[in-house]
């Protein structure tokens, strides 16, 4: 993942300001998502600590070249290996202790109550001259709106992945099991140029469509049956995520008007997107239109998530919590949006697409379904 130098230096200068405005002036990342995002680094072993002034990026011998190659390209990262026979939590330990009498901000979901003991323990315990804070996502924050860099790569990716779709939309698939399918995909994700399925691929066959995240098994798909088929794929470390609901030869009047409620409800959520709109609200007019199909009752999950480096992140578009209007969805997010209807005994249908807020509106970034 090479991001731009000037737009990772934005993304340094954006925390920092977060940080000082929490009232702590050292932080300690340890997600793997925030970490890449702050460095591009994508290690298994990679720890940032950001100063007032820089920030560091900690790693262990396996990745020293990697890290090296961080240090000298500019980006604005300092790169640390941890000495041979010396183990990453002992490097970290040792660099935050060298900081003073600071407080300390860290990602409390993205530690161990283990891990956070022992960090504490080796950075000399309650006599020791860091406080420690929790922050609450201060990069997640950050994420939820993508850079011009972030918004080209994912839209690159939405459109191989609309090529895929196409294909099965137009493929004999009759007579093979899901596992074939979901095999059959994944092979079309790598040769389309993703660096890997963005999680695994849910083919799921007449009544297992009644279930949202069936595993892909060993059912053949027949004549007359709905198939959902839910893929996605990571781009140059970022994610997007699709849904097709195929009618295998004829279909009863049943399954196409579920068929088309689903459709339905995602072009309402679709003409409800604005800057500026509560999240729950879209939702919401997606649960009307299947409420008018007499199916609402069968929509058992949230419309949509964001996308990004991982491929559930912030936003989130469900219902109302609490009595609490939803958060606003704003210009650079990115998200799905994807109404499904799952009755027990007979199946299920989902239609997903990935959709961009721009400053003017929604945009597609994935080829959207029609109806026909």
């Amino acid at each position: 993942m090479t991001v731009p130098v000037d737009l990772m230096r934005v993304r340094h200068q954006r925390l920092q300001t977060r940080l000082t405005e929490a009232g702590v002036q050292a932080a300690l990342i340890t997600s793997r998502s925030n970490v890449t995002y702050l460095t591009g680094f994508d290690g298994s072993a990679g720890v940032v600590i950001v100063e007032a002034d820089a920030l560091h990026l900690l790693s262990d011998s396996r990745y020293a070249e990697e890290v090296h190659a961080l240090d000298r390209a500019g980006l604005g990262v300092c790169g640390h290996v941890a000495p041979a026979g010396t183990g990453l939590e002992a490097t970290v330990a040792a660099r935050l202790q060298s900081l003073g009498a600071l407080t300390v901000g860290y990602e409390p979901a993205a530690l161990t109550v283990a891990q956070f003991d022992d960090l504490r323990t080796r950075t000399g315990g309650p006599s020791s001259a860091l406080r420690w804070v929790a922050l609450d996502a201060p990069v997640e924050a950050l994420r939820e709106r993508k850079d011009a860099w972030e918004l080209a790569t994912i839209r690159e990716a939405g459109r191989r992945l609309s090529t895929i779709a196409r294909g099965i939309l137009t493929a004999p698939l009759a007579g093979r099991s899901e596992r074939a399918v979901a095999a059959l995909v994944e092979a079309e994700l790598r040769r389309q140029g993703f660096d890997k399925p963005a999680f695994d691929t849910i083919v799921a066959s007449g009544p297992n469509g009644a279930r949202p995240h069936h595993r892909a098994g060993d059912r053949t798909l027949a004549e007359g049956d709905l198939v959902v088929v839910d893929f996605g794929g990571m781009y140059r470390g970022y994610a997007v995520d699709m849904t097709r609901t195929l009618q295998l030869g004829e279909t009863t009047p049943r399954q196409r008007e579920v068929w088309t409620a689903v459709l339905k409800a995602q072009q309402a959520a679709f003409s409800a997107l604005q800057p500026g709109v509560a999240a729950d609200a879209v939702d919401a007019e997606a649960r009307r239109v299947l409420a008018e199909a007499g199916v609402a009752e069968f929509f058992s999950h949230g419309l949509g998530h964001g996308l990004g480096l991982e491929v559930h992140e912030a936003p989130r578009l469900g219902p109302r919590r609490g009595g609490a209007a939803g958060a606003p969805l704003e210009a650079r997010m990115v998200f799905t949006l994807e109404p499904g209807v799952y009755i027990p005994g007979w199946g299920g249908v989902r239609i997903e697409d990935d959709v961009v807020m721009t400053p003017s509106g929604p945009e597609w970034l994935t080829e959207p379904m029609v109806e026909g």
